[in-house]
């Protein structure tokens, strides 16, 4: 799943041609670092076959330069427009599918949609009595995004181990640096789940401080919150294990989120005037109106089936007599033309396997607003 392909719109509402270069990108072997060599030359060649211009071709081959430093396997996805690479991205892991080398009337996204389904914002902090790290990361990408760290008070951190009065006002006293120091780590993580959208907050670290992190987090970040029993920053910790226990709460809630779309799906089956829409006819004619809020779609099943990208709105077409008079950019795979017009419409997207959706359909979404009662045949 996506989130939202809106930070692509403006791309999209420039008219081609569009030059696409979807390939391997590994350097790590003799091999391939012979490979990465003629690659640049070999997609130049190809894509000159296919009518790119001069300054689109020295933009691509300067973008498919090797890439030093970066461990295989990776992956690459360009696109360029003008004589500009508008998108460069390097790309953990295999591809996703076939690679791809075009020359294409629109900016067709689906290869790095598919290889990067969703930008998933979600926040991991580990956290001490003292101290805390808040790392944002983006599911699929193999660095945080950011990392802060926050240093507490660390005097008078632990409780005394006397007796009596004494006794009493120290231990109250460190207690009072616990909850002060909690409370900074839990306003640094409201800052950075606000400021990114994080869909989880994954609670590492000591245990007394987790629980009072979370006491002192938003009723906001509070909702995010899974708690993992592990401290990587004591002595003999496994950071590879928080790493797999992190991944599989990430996984989690993804499955969690789309299983909800497909069940808010089938609960709109049957019914007179449902938010929904199935089907390439009824999905495009959605789009045209703004009215999808998801889109769901079997990308394989579409892949033999063509629709017309419009230079505005509608900005996609069935037939030319929906055009609404905006001119025609050309034919192009239904895949594209539905990511495209998803994106200039502010929709989210889904890419599911065939057995996911309905017998016999390839295509759905769920609306923002319902569909009205069938129009009678005249």
């Amino acid at each position: 799943m996506t989130g939202s392909l809106k930070e692509y719109a403006e791309l999209y509402r420039l008219g081609g041609p569009w030059c696409t270069a979807y390939v391997d990108a590994g350097t790590g072997t003799v091999d391939t670092l012979e490979a990465a060599d003629v690659r640049p030359g070999n997609i130049r060649a190809a894509l000159e076959a296919a009518g790119a211009s001069p300054a689109d071709l020295d933009a691509m081959e300067q973008a498919l330069q090797p890439e030093v430093g970066v461990p295989s396997p990776v992956s690459r996805f360009v696109l360029v427009h003008q004589g500009k690479a508008e998108l460069n991205e390097v790309l953990p892991g295999d591809r996703a599918g076939a690679e791809r080398i075009s020359v294409d009337p629109i900016p067709d996204l689906l290869p790095l949609v598919k290889h990067r389904p969703e930008e998933f914002p979600y926040v991991v902090a580990e956290v001490s009595r003292e101290h805390g790290e808040i790392r944002l990361h983006y599911a699929g990408a193999g660095t945080p995004a950011s990392t802060q760290e926050v240093q507490g008070e660390s005097e008078h951190v632990s409780k005394f181990q006397g007796g009596g009065w004494a006794h009493l006002r120290f231990q109250h006293h460190t207690e009072d640096v616990w909850r002060r120091n909690a409370d900074q780590v839990a306003e640094e993580i409201d800052r950075v789940v606000s400021s990114s959208g994080a869909r989880l907050v994954v609670l590492a670290g000591d245990i007394h401080a987790r629980r009072l992190v979370q006491e002192q987090l938003s009723k906001a970040s509070q909702a995010l919150v899974s708690m993992i029993d592990s401290h990587t920053h004591t002595a003999g910790a496994d950071s590879a294990l928080l790493e797999d226990q992190v991944n599989q709460r990430v996984a989690e809630q993804w499955a969690a989120e789309q299983q909800e779309i497909m069940e808010r799906l089938a609960m709109q089956e049957g019914q007179a005037n449902p938010e929904s829409a199935t089907g390439i006819g009824a999905v495009v004619h959605a789009l045209q109106q703004a009215q999808v809020e998801v889109l769901i779609l079997d990308e394989a099943a579409l892949s033999e089936r063509t629709l017309l990208a419009l230079d505005a709105e509608p900005w996609v077409a069935t037939a030319e007599e929906e055009s609404l008079g905006a001119n025609f950019l050309g034919k192009v795979p239904a895949p594209a033309a539905l990511l495209r017009a998803a994106a200039l419409t502010d929709s989210r997207v889904l890419l599911v396997p065939g057995p996911v959706l309905p017998d016999g359909v390839d295509v759905a979404a769920l609306l923002r607003w319902p569909t009205g009662p069938a129009v009678p045949a005249s």
